[in-house]
């Protein structure tokens, strides 16, 4: 019959869904010790209940093996009773309060209670369910009151969640609501109706939906790791001062401590903005004025400028600086135009020009070098680079990430039509 084929595909389904659950719990890093212990639990005793539903849809037409099937029905009864009385457990756990104080708690387990004492009343009188003359399964006349303590389960857990909305987030009473509504239903239609079918299409969107809280908190997990690790690369970068470039600035203001004074205390004033401006950026976790990022960006040419005097030649035309960027995006771009651009036998100064201009949807940060060009790895060949750390691409995908997770902008690598790069940092408004 076509009723037994599709309550096979369901069974499987939900074995599969079941199995899943409890590989993902017992394997996925990261899941909290409490949880972890919980799903592996319910999804236990989920499979159980399904192994023992599937026995019982092999066995239903066969005649002659009674107690073989009073045994079934009973574990089968036992297990279903296991998802709706220690799903409280989990609401509270959730909400943050003590189970041990919960009337909640209380209630569903003296109702558990007088479920199993009737179970029990039932394996020695034909009162609430038995097997017929011709083994199939039979309801007593008192069948309703054996399902009844369950119901009223089901519908105490439903008020403990909407009571308890607002200690949960929005994402989770959506998914307790899936979780109980349609196997409440279904238990409620089972206590007068005998429509297995409807049960186990209850049963599976009540375990998808515990199945789908694993996936969620492994995708808010991954999420904030995400974002732990892009903030964390944005500290490294921040440290990653280059040490040659301290030194040759140390060793720039020794010369000139005894050529020319007060040029020396030019740069050594912009060598100090540009260090503050590093170390400051360090406990920066938010968006920053782009004036402040203009300063860092400044103090640094300018420290180059005096060591490579003529080679260097900077211009800045930033008329719009009204708006927030993330830290460290600008100084980073016009240092790996000195570093890549800086060409000691090429006759011409090397020319950096920062420009802003403000759009219809934010402002435009655009920086313009008429150096070597920017090279994609593939360009690259083995050496070419004194080492990784030197690679501007490393630099610009960390600003990329920021850029992303911090104010929803992108930046862009164009040739210069004249010879060089143009880099172009978008920021919504």
């Amino acid at each position: 019959m076509w009723i037994d084929h599709l309550s096979y595909f369901l069974a499987g389904i939900m074995l599969m869904l079941t199995v899943m659950g409890m590989v993902l719990a017992g394997t996925i890093p990261g899941i909290e010790r409490w949880n972890r212990r919980f799903f592996l639990f319910l999804f236990t005793a989920l499979t159980l209940l399904i192994t023992i539903t599937t026995i019982d849809l092999i066995i239903y037409r066969s005649p002659g093996i009674p107690r073989v099937k009073a045994v079934v029905w009973y574990l089968e009864s036992v297990l279903n009773s296991f998802p709706m009385f220690f799903f409280p457990f989990f609401l509270l756990h959730c909400c943050g309060e003590r189970w041990q104080a919960s009337r909640l708690i209380h209630a569903n387990l003296l109702l558990w209670i007088t479920y199993f004492v009737l179970l029990g009343v039932n394996q020695f009188t034909h009162h609430f369910y038995y097997a017929a003359q011709d083994g199939m399964f039979s309801r007593g006349p008192w069948y309703p009151l054996a399902i009844a303590p369950m119901d009223v389960m089901m519908l105490l857990n439903l008020a403990g969640v909407i009571r308890r909305r607002r200690l949960i987030s929005g994402k989770y009473f959506r998914i307790f609501l899936i979780y109980l509504l349609p196997l409440s239903a279904a238990m409620v239609v089972h206590t007068f109706l005998y429509i297995p079918m409807f049960f186990y299409v209850g049963l599976v969107i009540s375990t998808f939906s515990m199945f789908a809280i694993i996936l969620m908190d492994q995708v808010d997990q991954y999420l904030r790791q995400s974002q732990e690790i892009a903030a964390q690369r944005a500290r490294i970068t921040v440290l990653q001062m280059r040490p040659h470039f301290i030194f040759n600035t140390m060793m720039a203001l020794y010369s000139l401590c005894g050529i020319s004074p007060e040029k020396a205390q030019k740069v050594m004033l912009n060598f100090t903005t540009y260090l503050r401006k590093n170390f400051s950026a360090i406990a920066s976790d938010h968006t920053i004025p782009f004036s402040e990022e203009i300063a860092h960006a400044r103090a640094y040419l300018a420290v180059e400028e005096a060591m490579y005097e003529d080679s260097l030649l900077v211009e800045f035309d930033t008329p719009h600086t009204h708006f927030r960027v993330p830290p460290l995006i600008l100084q980073p771009i016009v240092e790996n135009a000195v570093k890549h651009g800086m060409d000691p036998d090429r006759p011409d100064p090397l020319q950096i020009t920062v420009r802003t201009k403000e759009t219809d949807s934010g402002w435009e940060i655009i920086v313009e070098d008429n150096g070597s060009g920017f090279r994609t790895p593939a360009d690259d060949s083995p050496g070419s680079r004194a080492s990784a750390d030197d690679d501007p691409h490393i630099a610009l995908d960390n600003i990329r990430q920021r850029l992303k997770m911090m104010c929803g902008g992108n930046i862009t690598i164009m040739p210069r039509a004249e010879g060089g790069t143009v880099i172009q940092v978008t920021i919504p408004g």
